[in-house]
């Protein structure tokens, strides 16, 4: 749930905050719109999108997740072997979700004057690819008197060897619609990947090398955290903005049984760590992360305890509600 939640909650936000009057409708920066699209839609509207993509996409979201070796991957990526097979493995410890969370101002120091919401997410194991939806919904209120409700929905099919990922987003304010971004994106066996957008125009960027889709970059992390990683940095596409893949930072602290009670009897047995991430455009100039998020991770992929920082402002994430589903037994 990383790749989702810090992207796309930090955008909307910091649209919030920007706009001076409610009634003003602007659209969202591709930073801004990353951050806050967390949902994915349900598996039959990724069932109903399978049917349009090309033979290749099919057999890709069918493969299984078996195909990656590290003696594939190339040697060049920032990700070493070692890191990049753990996180194979760890996609056998993803478990299917749906979390709920509110959302609360934590600290502020600017314009916002207050800030709450909520947030779902949803992860289902399809068998051979996870479908996910996040809908974040986000009232604010600022110093010079206006009231935005953001609402974001993001959903994603991703096959679970990594290699094929369809994506939409969509991003409201006041029942406006701002941005929607939507496309498929693949990755071969040596990490070179491609993305095809269907909006906001039809166009296609290339991938770096190394690039990861939202699932395998959060098998990723909790490999990298069972290894006992302090840090790792994989390039990210989660088809919440335009301009595609993104650099991420991820510090890993504390990883294993929790002094703390868990919040939901399911999370008691779980090993688990506080996880910071820092995002980064891919420009030269970026010195400094375009937003920062930190939550404590449990090694089947829940989140709870968020911190998402805006620069002038913090939002705090609890966790409210926890279902977790049986594995399909048709697999």
């Amino acid at each position: 749930m990383t790749a989702f939640l810090r992207r796309h909650a930090c955008q909307a936000l910091n649209v919030l905050r920007a706009l001076p009057r409610p009634a003003r409708v602007q659209p969202l920066r591709t930073s801004v719109v990353s951050a806050l699209l967390l949902s994915v839609l349900p598996s039959a509207c990724f069932a109903a999108a399978l049917p349009g993509t090309s033979p290749s996409t099919a057999k890709i979201a069918n493969a299984a997740a078996r195909q990656i070796s590290a003696d594939q991957l190339p040697t060049d990526q920032t990700l070493n072997r070692q890191t990049l097979t753990g996180q194979i493995q760890a996609e056998h410890a993803l478990t299917g979700q749906r979390a709920t969370y509110d959302l609360s101002l934590a600290e502020s120091g600017g314009n916002t004057l207050s800030a709450t919401g909520s947030m779902t997410y949803v992860v289902r194991d399809t068998c051979s690819a996870w479908s996910t939806q996040q809908h974040l919904d986000i009232q604010s209120a600022t110093r010079n008197g206006g009231a935005v409700t953001m609402v974001s929905d993001y959903s994603t099919l991703e096959s679970k060897d990594g290699r094929h990922l369809i994506f939409r987003t969509v991003q409201k304010s006041n029942n406006t619609v701002l941005q929607t971004v939507s496309g498929e994106a693949s990755v071969d066996a040596h990490g070179h990947g491609v993305v095809q957008y269907e909006k906001p125009i039809k166009k296609t960027l290339k991938l770096p090398p190394g690039t990861l889709f939202p699932m395998m970059h959060t098998a990723a992390i909790l490999a990298a955290a069972q290894q006992g990683a302090p840090n790792i940095a994989p390039l990210l596409f989660d088809g919440t903005g335009a301009d595609g893949a993104q650099e991420t930072y991820i510090t890993l602290l504390g990883w294993g049984p929790q002094k703390d009670p868990a919040p939901f009897p399911a999370l008691a047995s779980q090993p688990a760590g506080r996880v910071h991430v820092a995002f980064f455009s891919r420009t030269p100039d970026s010195i400094l992360p375009d937003y920062e998020i930190g939550m404590r991770y449990f090694a089947n992929g829940v989140s709870d305890k968020l911190d998402m920082d805006f620069g002038d402002f913090r939002m705090h994430g609890s966790l409210h509600n926890l279902a977790l589903p049986p594995p399909p037994a048709h697999c």
